[in-house]
């Protein structure tokens, strides 16, 4: 089996290939850098790797949430190899793909990346018996102060950049909850291929054209009347 894997929705840039059980990734804090490295490291895994793009059977990504112009840049470049060569795509949700970096005793994690303007994404996850995460309800862009756990008594490993924003409100607010924090914790194109292997093994790949991006938020960019609101609140 070889896929590709991309992972562009934050300020991580990250590139992996899967070949026959073996991985190899490129990864770096590359803000605004996203278009000029992605395609570039997916050429040099390949020929590291010594295959050429006709041998890829899938190209799995990160689907969101995270920053627009992130996401969409994924999306467009999975879909142009994929309809290249008449592959399936494997959208991995960006959250789901952090909750892989929660330590391995976890059971319950709350995946966040900051979402700027006050607000974070986050996704509830739970532990199922093959290691990888189900979401326990909704995908949500809301305020650190707003955001909730279930009352069960459960402790949760907090992951992500979303625990940082607004001066760590989140980390502060859930920290009785809360069993350990990564607040500097970002997405990698190596996680998104820990889900997207065995989903390409079940048969769950999608025609290029079906892929959504998950942006949650309707709109980017606030009016110079909600700007002032948002300073005013603070």
């Amino acid at each position: 089996m070889k896929l590709l894997a991309l992972e562009t929705a934050t300020e991580a840039c990250s590139v992996a290939l899967h070949v026959d059980g073996q991985v190899l990734e490129r990864f770096e804090i590359a803000p605004r850098r996203h278009a000029e490295l992605t395609l570039p490291w997916a050429e040099q895994l390949l020929a590291e790797a010594g295959i050429a793009r006709a041998q890829l059977d899938a190209i799995a990504l990160g689907r969101g949430p995270g920053a627009f112009t992130g996401v969409r840049l994924a999306i467009a470049i999975a879909q142009g190899i994929a309809l290249a060569l008449d592959r399936p795509l494997l959208p991995v949700s960006t959250l789901q793909v952090l909750a892989m970096q929660a330590p391995g005793d976890a059971s319950h994690v709350l995946a966040s990346i900051d979402a700027r303007m006050g607000e974070v994404y986050a996704a509830r996850c739970v532990r199922r018996d093959d290691g990888l995460w189900d979401e326990q309800g909704a995908e949500v862009v809301i305020a650190p102060d707003a955001l909730q756990l279930p009352d069960d008594g459960s402790r949760w490993a907090g992951v992500g950049t979303g625990f940082a924003a607004a001066e760590g409100l989140l980390a502060t607010r859930l920290q009785a909850r809360l069993a350990s924090v990564d607040a500097q914790a970002l997405p990698r194109a190596s996680d998104v291929l820990k889900i997207a292997v065995p989903a390409f093994a079940r048969g769950e790949g999608i025609a290029p054209e079906l892929v959504q991006p998950a942006y949650l938020r309707d709109n980017v960019a606030l009016t110079l009347v909600e700007q002032q609101a948002l300073r005013a609140s603070r």
